[in-house]
């Protein structure tokens, strides 16, 4: 107890001067002298366990003295501005200098040229005049080729057209300029000295004119009209004028529509078929079509279908004999998967008008001796998928089947040594029009891929199977064909495409006129192989006018056979330049 006394005196002395000092800031504390008698000496029996909260049975209980703060603020002018904001631009391209006119030039081998002009000329805000040249041309002879094979195609196109508020109409003339020679000759037949006899140069002229209008918010839609005079060198000539018309009606929530087509076609040859022993009769043909075509169009979301049929009369004028034909004119189409699956169908026919100038834009060396006659189209089915797998490819699937009647075939003409005509066609190197009904079933396979902006790459591929009905091969119908077409644009400077294509095996057929002989015995097929042929070029662009061009054609040097005994030119290549500007 001694031990606890004395601290207890020590804690109150303490306490009493702290207190004092806080009273009493300025006095002084002064001495004090304590006497210790014995350290203290703790032992177990003098710990406790403190509370987490302690109780305090303090006696004394301190006073927190109050304290007024005073603050002396004093303002300090700031010389900080803050910048204004400005918000980001994207960094645009300049925006392309365009032309309206342009001219290209080229040459090259076996003597080839090229030239075209392209103008297009405002005359105020809503009419525009636009004018075309396009020639090409070959002044060299193929090789191994005993007739002259030069040829020549130039064009002349001019075009008017005027925008209103509710109609836009115009009208365009064409002339043209054809060039070609009958120069295959079968091989092995005819020498040297017989060739040169020969004045196998075949002239083509034509001149056009047409117009039309479309019309807005109406029910009369639109209108065109097109006349064409097309003639040779050999006394032929034919006329052709085209009249459309078509109406739109709403019904509904549909569209119900009628088409009118008037045709005429009118001409003749002034030599005798090639089969005849005497050039002594001419050949003369006329042919006449109205046509309707009423369509109601149906649009329900991601379905489109179209009902029609299509109503011919043809007139035959010169056998004084018509004909009413009825087709069906019915397509759909149903969004499967958006743009992925699209699903396509339909089923088509037509009376399709053939004309002296359409055949010989597929064949330049048929003879001036046709018999020009209509083609009964009865159908053309198909069905087919089409979309794209990814955002840069696309894809069409179609699978056809076609019932043709009176299809014109081109087919070798008989050599014929009874003939002394102006012109050298009859020496079985010009090609007559052999008309057959024919069915097709046909497979066709299309992708396109657009790696970016600047390439661009697409193949196809087409298989036919032919059903003659006088159960002769389909002349000159290819049994496949193939294409393949690439673009790049290398970089700002550089560009380059590419264009290659297939056609598959075909067959024709050469006989001989002969008095008293059976022709069979002097009759052979022919098989004309498959052929492939690629076609390149490459630009440099020196400025935003001028441009710099290299173009190769037939690269695999193939002197493959369009047609039966005419052989094409081997490799060729021509350089030029185009130049644009304003005129």
């Amino acid at each position: 107890m001694p031990k606890q006394i004395i601290i207890a005196l020590f804690s109150v002395v303490g306490l009493f001067q702290v207190v004092q000092a806080q009273e009493k800031e300025d006095d002084d504390l002064g001495t004090e002298t304590v006497t210790v008698t014995k350290a203290y000496t703790p032992t177990i029996s003098d710990a406790f366990k403190i509370k987490s909260t302690p109780d305090l049975n303090d006696p004394i209980i301190l006073q927190k003295k109050k304290i007024a703060y005073t603050i002396f603020s004093v303002p300090v002018a700031s010389t900080f501005t803050p910048t204004k904001g400005k918000a980001s631009a994207v960094k645009k391209a300049p925006p392309p200098e365009l032309f309206n006119s342009y001219a290209s030039v080229g040459a090259g081998n076996p003597s080839n040229a090229m030239a075209k002009f392209y103008t297009s000329r405002a005359i105020n805000r809503d009419e525009r005049l636009d004018l075309g040249l396009n020639h090409n041309s070959s002044r060299a002879n193929i090789d191994g080729v005993d007739l002259e094979s030069k040829y020549m195609n130039t064009e002349l196109d001019a075009s008017y057209s005027k925008r209103d508020r509710d109609m836009n109409w115009g009208a365009n003339v064409g002339l043209q300029h054809q060039l070609y020679n009958w120069y295959g000759l079968p091989e092995g037949v005819y020498d040297l000295a017989t060739a040169l006899t020969i004045d196998e140069r075949q002239n083509y002229y034509m001149g056009e004119f047409g117009g039309y209008v479309n019309v807005e918010d109406a029910y009369f839609k639109n209108a065109n009209l097109k006349y064409r005079r097309f003639w040779d060198a050999v006394k032929s000539g034919e006329n052709r004028a085209i009249f459309g018309a078509g109406f739109e009606f709403p019904v509904n929530e549909e569209t119900f529509g009628i088409n009118l087509k008037l045709d005429y076609v009118n001409g003749n040859f002034a030599n005798a078929d090639v089969n005849s022993f005497a050039n002594d009769s001419e050949i003369k043909y006329s042919h006449f079509q109205v046509g309707l075509n009423p369509t109601l169009n149906m649009l329900k979301d991601d379905f489109e279908l179209k009902l029609g049929v299509n109503l011919v009369y043809g007139m035959d004028l010169e056998r004084n004999d018509g004909n009413f034909y009825v087709y069906p004119a019915v397509t759909a189409s149903y969004r499967l998967l958006d743009e992925t699956v699209i699903a396509y169908g339909g089923i088509e026919g037509e009376l399709k008008q053939n004309s002296y100038y359409d055949l010989v834009d597929e064949n330049p060396y048929v003879s001036p001796t046709l018999d020009i006659r209509p083609t009964d189209s009865q159908y053309d089915s198909y069905v087919g998928l089409k979309g794209q797998l990814l955002p840069n490819l696309s894809y069409n699937i179609k699978g056809s089947y076609t019932a043709e009647n009176r299809r014109p075939l081109f087919k070798l003409n008989p050599q014929n040594d009874f003939r002394d005509d102006e012109k050298g066609y009859y020496y079985g190197n010009s090609f007559e029009v052999f008309y057959d009904d024919i069915k097709t079933l046909g497979l066709f396979g299309e992708l396109n891929v657009d790696v970016n902006r600047n390439f661009t790459l697409g193949i196809n591929a087409e298989v036919y199977d032919y059903d003659t009905e006088t159960d002769n091969p389909a002349w000159n119908l290819p049994n496949m064909t193939g294409s393949l077409f690439m673009d790049y644009q290398i970089d700002e400077n550089w560009f380059m495409g590419a264009n290659l294509f297939y056609i598959g095996e075909r067959e024709d057929f050469s006989t001989v006129v002969v008095q008293n002989a059976p022709p069979s015995d002097l009759a052979a097929l022919i098989n004309l192989d498959g052929y492939f042929d690629a076609n390149a070029h490459l630009g440099y662009r020196l400025d935003n006018q001028l441009s710099v061009f290299v173009k190769a054609a037939n690269i695999a040097n193939n002197n493959y056979q369009r047609w039966a005994n005419y052989p094409v030119q081997g490799f060729q290549i021509m350089a030029g330049a185009t130049y644009k500007f304003d005129f």
